[in-house]
Formats: C-alpha cells, sequence, structure tokens
C-alpha cells in the first residue's frame, strides 16, 4: 500500500506498473523532432471529420484503441478509463471513451491531466480497484484556439510569448502485471497563483506551481535533483521554463541541467513557428512514449515527470480573473 511521505508525497510501497503507452498526433507533431517515437502520425488534422472537435474525440478514441491493441488486452480486461481534455465539459473525452463501454472517470487538470489521470490511477491499482486502467489525454490546437482565443480564420497575431497547442493524444496502461517501468511515488501539486492574467503566457502562469511541486517533492522524498537522470515539465515552453528554473534557483535547487519540457521538446523551435513551444492536454501525453522509449533502451533509471497545467476558463479570463498553475508529479523508474 502506498505511504504518506512529507506533506504532499505518497510512496508506493509496491511500484505500479506502466504496462504500455501509445500515442497519435497530427501533422505538425509528427514531422517534429520526436515524430519517430509516436505510434499514429496523421496526415489529415480533421482526421476525417467534419469538426475540430470531432476530430479530437477520433484522436482520444485511437489513443485508447492502440494502447489496449499494444497491452495485448482485450477491452472487458480494462478495470477503469481515466481521461480528460480541455474542451467544455471534457467534451473529447466522453465521445472519445464510449464505444469502449468501460467505467469512467473523466477528469480535468488543465494541460497536466495526464499527469492527474496517471496518479490516480496508480492509486486504484495499488488500493486494489483493478488490474488494468487505462490513463489518456487529448487536445487539438483548432479546437483550443477556437475555445480560449480567436477562431483560426480570423487569423490573429499570436504574441512571442504563445504556445502552441499540441493536436495529439497519448494514453497508457496501469497494471497488476509486472513491467520493466514503474511508478514509485507521487507527490500532489495544489494551486499556485503568480497573478497572471494574460492568456497568452501559459508558460509564465504554470511555472510558480512547478517550482513548487518539484522542491516539495525533494523536501518530501529527501532526495536533490541529481538523484534523477532527467526532470520533465509538461509544457512550461522556453518561458516558462526559465521561470521555472530562476525560482528554483532562489530555493537554493538547481535543475537546469536535467531538466527538460515537452512542450519545447515536441518542435522544433527554429523550423517550426510555434513560438514559446507546445501545451494542451495532448503535449505530455503524447511525449510520454519518448519518455517510455528512452527508460525501456536503458537511457534512465529514475526520471520525475510533471505534467503542468493553467487553470482557467474563457469567462473567467474575460473577468479579468487570475490565471493560476497546478502540477502532479509522478516518480518514475525502470525496475531493478
Amino acid at each position: 500500500m502506498a505511504e504518506k511521505t512529507g506533506l504532499y508525497s505518497v510512496k508506493f510501497s509496491n511500484p505500479v506498473n506502466i504496462k504500455t503507452v501509445s500515442s497519435v498526433v497530427g501533422t505538425m507533431e509528427g514531422e517534429g523532432p520526436l515524430g519517430e517515437y509516436f505510434d499514429i502520425r496523421v496526415n489529415d488534422n480533421l482526421y476525417g471529420e467534419k469538426t475540430w472537435e470531432k476530430a479530437e474525440t477520433k484522436f482520444a478514441e485511437k489513443a485508447v484503441e492502440e494502447v489496449i491493441k499494444k497491452a495485448a488486452l482485450n477491452t472487458g480486461e480494462i478495470d477503469y478509463i481515466l481521461a480528460g481534455d480541455l474542451q467544455n465539459q471534457a467534451a473529447a473525452s466522453c465521445y472519445g471513451v464510449k464505444k469502449f463501454n468501460r467505467p469512467f472517470f473523466g477528469l480535468y487538470g488543465a494541460c497536466s491531466t495526464f499527469g492527474e489521470s496517471l496518479a490516480l490511477g496508480a492509486a486504484f491499482i495499488d488500493g486494489g480497484w483493478g488490474k488494468n486502467i487505462v490513463c489518456e489525454t487529448s487536445s487539438h490546437f483548432c479546437a483550443a484556439e477556437k475555445q480560449f482565443r480567436f477562431p483560426t480564420e480570423l487569423g490573429n497575431q499570436r504574441p512571442q510569448t504563445s504556445t502552441w497547442t499540441v493536436t495529439g493524444a497519448g494514453a497508457a496502461v496501469l497494471s497488476k502485471e509486472k513491467s520493466p517501468v514503474v511508478i514509485t511515488g507521487v507527490t500532489s501539486g495544489r494551486i499556485v497563483d503568480l497573478g497572471i492574467t494574460d492568456a497568452n503566457n501559459m508558460g509564465a502562469a504554470m511555472a510558480p506551481a512547478a517550482a513548487d511541486i518539484i522542491y516539495n517533492h525533494l523536501k518530501d522524498f529527501g532526495v536533490k535533483p541529481s538523484d534523477y537522470d532527467r526532470i520533465y515539465t509538461g509544457d512550461l515552453g522556453t518561458v516558462g521554463q526559465a521561470l521555472l528554473i530562476k525560482l528554483l534557483k532562489e530555493k537554493d535547487c538547481d535543475i537546469s541541467e536535467i531538466h527538460r519540457d515537452c512542450g519545447i521538446l515536441i518542435y522544433d523551435g527554429k523550423k517550426q513557428d510555434t513560438h514559446a513551444g507546445g501545451s494542451g492536454c495532448g503535449c505530455s501525453a503524447a511525449v510520454f512514449s519518448f519518455i517510455f522509449k528512452k527508460f525501456l533502451e536503458g537511457a534512465y533509471k529514475k526520471i520525475l515527470f510533471v505534467p503542468t497545467g493553467a487553470l482557467m476558463n474563457p469567462t473567467s479570463v474575460m473577468q479579468g480573473e487570475n490565471i493560476m498553475g497546478i502540477c502532479h508529479l509522478l516518480r518514475i523508474e525502470r525496475r531493478a
């Protein structure tokens, strides 16, 4: 059973197995530096559908379908599906998992939702709720722009602080069956508010929450950054990464050598015009395929996976409310 460690963390005495992962991405993501690590690269971001929202539903559905197939399971062997996205009322997830007819929990932690789903899924496995649990999240550039910013047809100029919402989805199967890659601990994030109100500067809104959760994890577990091969945040982009490193250095904690950000990795900053990098629920979920394969190749022994999120909705931003940050941290290791 999990044991409470410090104020914010739990440690699993029996590590939770990550059986396998899947990823389905759009055109730009497939053409980016990590293209070879994704399972399915779609050449049509509408994915054969009539709307962006229906396209995202198909990305989500395909990611779940693919991860169940890769895990060599049938649908009836899946005990729960935990999924979320950025659409109103997590619509992409609801429609995307409908056909699997499994017990479902719809989640929302903004772009941190994949971390939230993995943390809760690990708790379910540890608590004996089931043997196989699917965790999945998705996002779509056009659906997100339409909902949170402006219709893409307007062609609004995006400031350099803005990030590009990833078109794609990722999923993982957590299992009782032993796997080479395991979750050994979780640090739960709390809402951190730096007072950011600019919806085109998500990195600055999320970085304080990322700094808070990483610092709390190190304190709770009694470890230092050098104990890890990498610390991966979800989608801070270049602006948020710089702020994260600065905030932690102010606490005498230097992660600059081992920190990587999924939003920076998924696109080529020189060749693809994404400004500060990538974002969205599908960002860390898709890049997790790359991270998982690096574990299987023996490149990593222990990392921190820290999906990041900005808590807001279109109404709150228009009413001048602050954009708050949230993160959820997974301690992931290669089984000895």
